[in-house]
């Protein structure tokens, strides 16, 4: 198992690093903290630095960045005024849409050059993938 996880590890990691190089537009963090506000709804800034692994002052210039791209929003919290909550913005949905789907795009140009057997084999990869993701 751990020579297992010692191959496939460093491998999706640079894979992530190609599409997001390949695709531009946002930056890992930036794309991930845009995911969660749209699965997770409006958050503390304190609440996206921990989930995102960095510290208050470097949430709080992400958010600036992408509230001046007008892809999020700062709202009052409904039950506490003096909080305030990040929430995505319709102009973020979209970028969130367009940016996966500008990866989809980069990732679909380097599957071209796979043979038809390699293709089968990531396609039938695909569950596994899934149920390791949900683990």
């Amino acid at each position: 198992m751990q020579e297992l996880a010692s191959e496939l590890a460093p491998r999706a990691a640079r894979l992530v690093r190609l599409l997001v190089r390949e695709r531009a537009g946002a930056s890992r963090t930036q794309l991930s903290v845009l995911a969660s506000l749209r699965d997770g709804g409006p958050q503390r800034i304190t609440d996206l630095a921990r989930g995102e692994h960095v510290t208050q002052p470097t949430m709080t210039t992400l958010v600036a960045r992408l509230d001046r791209q007008g892809w999020v929003e700062r709202r009052p919290d409904p039950d506490d005024g003096r909080v305030v909550n990040v929430a995505l913005t319709r102009a973020g949905r979209t970028a969130l849409r367009d940016l996966g789907d500008a990866t989809a795009s980069a990732l679909a140009k380097r599957l071209a050059a796979l043979e038809p057997a390699e293709l089968a084999a990531l396609a039938a990869a695909v569950p596994v993938l899934d149920k390791l993701i949900d683990l």
